[in-house]
Order: structure tokens, then sequence, then C-alpha cells
């Protein structure tokens, strides 16, 4: 049964992550080959919902449900590794190593914020 609870989550996440990723590059003014706020963005907040769910100690339902659908969804390692990589081609050397290391930060401190947060 839980199967379902993470397919609930993914379907809200996956659409989630599509429209706050776009929502944030306009917003940021992002044109084609520019830094990746929106994926940022959104992994940044799959992070923080994680940390919130594990300082909880939340159910295995509610897990399978938030953690591995909704945020399993709504953040994206591949797409991250993606556009690095596109940075890096274009000769963005620069960004491509700030995404790369401030995606890697940021994810890291958003899970000890949301455990801290729960806890």
């Amino acid at each position: 049964m839980s199967w379902l609870l993470v397919v609930a989550g993914g379907a809200v996440g996956a659409p989630l992550r599509y429209l706050v990723d776009r929502a944030v590059q306009a917003r940021a003014g992002v044109r084609e080959g520019g830094f990746p706020w929106g994926t940022l963005t959104v992994n940044a907040t799959g992070c923080l919902v994680l940390g919130v769910l594990a300082g909880a100690a939340v159910s295995s339902q509610v897990y399978a449900l938030v953690g591995t659908g909704l945020c399993g969804a709504l953040s994206t390692y591949s797409t991250f590794s993606y556009e690095t990589l596109r940075l890096a081609e274009r000769g963005r050397g620069f960004l491509a190593a700030a995404n790369a290391a401030g995606s890697v930060l940021v994810g890291l401190g958003a899970v000890v914020l949301g455990a801290g947060i729960a806890g």
C-alpha cells in the first residue's frame, strides 16, 4: 500500500517542481544557459522538507507520501547534474562550479535547518 502513497506524492511533486522551476527562472530573469536558480530552489526545498520529516520522526506512511513521493519528485539530482554539465560545456566553468558547490552546501544546510525546526 505504501507505493500508492509514493505515487500520490509524486503526482503532486513532479508538476510542482516544474511550476516552481519555471516561476523562479522567470522571476530571476534567467535566460537559456544562465544559472539554474529554479533547480537550486526546488532541491533546497526538498532538502528542507526531508529535514523536517527526519527531525519530526514521522510515520512510514507520511514519509512514503511526503518524503519519497513529494520530495523525490520535487527535487532532482539529474537536472542539477545536467544543468551543471551544460554550464561547463558553454564555457561557464565558474557558474558550473558554483552550482555544484552551492547545491551541495545549500542542500546540506537546508536538511540540517529542517531537522532543527522539527526537533
